[in-house]
Order: C-alpha cells, then structure tokens, then sequence
C-alpha cells in the first residue's frame, strides 16, 4: 500500500502548498508514483502546477460531493512526475454541504483508499484552516501529517492550536493519527529568530523534526508563477536542493530504496 500523508497548517502563508508540491515532484522524480490531492477551495496547488482552477469540470469537489470515483478525476503530468486530484472554486461551497451529508468526516478517506495500490505516496494539501475539509484530510492521513512551520515568531502561536486539533482527533476520531514530521520552512540560518524558532519547534514535537530545512528563496516564490515546481524551474537553487534533501530524507525514514529518473 502507498503512503497517504496530509500537509497540514492552520496558519497560512508558511509553506504548504510549496512543500506539498515540491516535495511531490521530487519523489516522483526518484522513481514513486506521486499523486497530489488539492482540497484547498483556493485550489493553489492546483494553480501553481499551471492548471487554471476555473476550468476544472470534475476534480476533488464533485468526488467528495458527489458518488463519482476520485479516479475519474485524476490528471496525470509526465513532465512533472506528477498526478494530481484537482481543486476549483467550487469547493468553497463544500464545508456547509458535507454538514448534511452521511459520514462528513470520513468522505475523502474513503475516496482516498482505493487509490493506495496504484500509488507510491499520495500528499494531501489542505486549506489553511481548521474546517471540515481539514479534518477529511486528517482523517485521510493514513501515515501521519506533515507539519511545515515558517521559521517566525508568529508561526509558534498556531501550533498549540494545531497541537490541541490533533488531540481531539486522536480522541474522537482516529486514535493512530501520526505526525510523520515538522518541515522548517523560510529558514534563514544567519537569524537568531530562525534558530529560536528551531529549538522551540524540536522542544514541541521531540524526535519529529525534519533534518532538512527549507531555505527562504526567491526561485521558490517565482516557480508557482511560472506554473512549474522547483524541480523544473530552477533546479540548481536553494530551494531545489532542500527539497531534494527532503525527498530522501522521506524515502530513508520508510526505507525505500532511491533511483532517480534520468531525464
């Protein structure tokens, strides 16, 4: 079965939907099956690998929604190295419609599993939010979320609350719910602030720290308007290196083995 991990932060702005991509990208270029699930209503993820979200016809909305398979909706980039279930701005609308609707919580697990066997990793990019589409996506994370913080002050007052959602899922919902790991992102290792930030971070979650840490780059900003990952935009930068690094670091820790794509 593949791993399922959801990319999750209530706080916006601190780098999720680039490491979901990147990240992604990256396996797929070591040789995994990669599918990329945007239940974003923002649909970043979905915009950023250069697909315009309001000509998305059939995507993740009208699978949760809906009783049509997430199968029929995947779209596949060769280039990329990439599948990707996709968001559009209908799925701004689905947090008051899964209210009415049977097993709420539970309706993109249940989407999700069926497509473990024909992927590698699946990641799921959530809203930056603590909804209803959020906590489908917790519910989904069959091997544990992904946690990226920026490394600023203001980004350790989210994670107690962050922190606490998880509890309470764990208590309610989903008792085996795992933080795979912490990605430190925007780091700048010539701040005080950054190192603060990282000291603080392994104090709250021990042992569940990514070695790797993703640098503050101007390739990373400019790639999404380019509608391209770093792996293809600027694949000698920074940011390209660190998530390459994130990539293995990844694979070891479930002990894969690591074959690069030859271009």
């Amino acid at each position: 079965m593949g791993k399922v991990y959801t990319i999750v932060n209530q706080k916006g702005g601190v780098g999720k939907t680039t490491t979901s991509i990147n990240l992604g990208a990256y396996l797929g270029i070591f040789q995994q099956r990669v599918l990329l699930v945007d239940i974003d209503p923002q649909a970043n993820a979905t915009s950023c690998l250069g697909i315009d979200k309001n000509s998305i016809q059939n995507g993740v909305y009208e699978a949760l929604i809906g009783s049509q398979a997430a199968s029929d909706h995947i779209l596949h980039n060769s280039r990329f190295h990439l599948s990707l279930l996709p968001s559009s701005p209908n799925l701004a609308g689905a947090e008051i419609e899964l209210i009415d609707l049977e097993e709420r919580e539970t309706r993109l697990r249940k989407l999700i599993d069926p497509l473990r066997s024909r992927y590698d990793y699946i990641l799921i990019d959530c809203p930056p939010s603590l909804g209803l589409l959020t906590l489908n996506g917790l519910l989904a994370a069959f091997d544990g979320v992904i946690i990226p913080v920026q490394c600023e002050y203001l980004a350790l007052e989210g994670l107690g609350q962050l922190t606490q959602t998880l509890a309470r899922v764990r208590q309610s919902l989903f008792p085996t719910l795992d933080i795979k790991g912490v990605v430190l992102t925007m780091f700048d290792g010539r701040t005080n602030l950054s190192a603060d930030v990282t000291s603080e971070v392994q104090r709250v979650f021990p042992n569940r720290v990514f070695n790797t840490f993703i640098p503050r780059s101007v390739r990373l900003a400019e790639a999404p308007s380019f509608g391209m990952p770093i792996s293809i935009y600027a694949p000698e930068s920074s940011g390209a290196k660190a998530y390459r690094a994130l990539a293995m670091e990844l694979l070891n820790s479930n002990g894969a083995a690591i074959h690069e794509i030859q271009e």
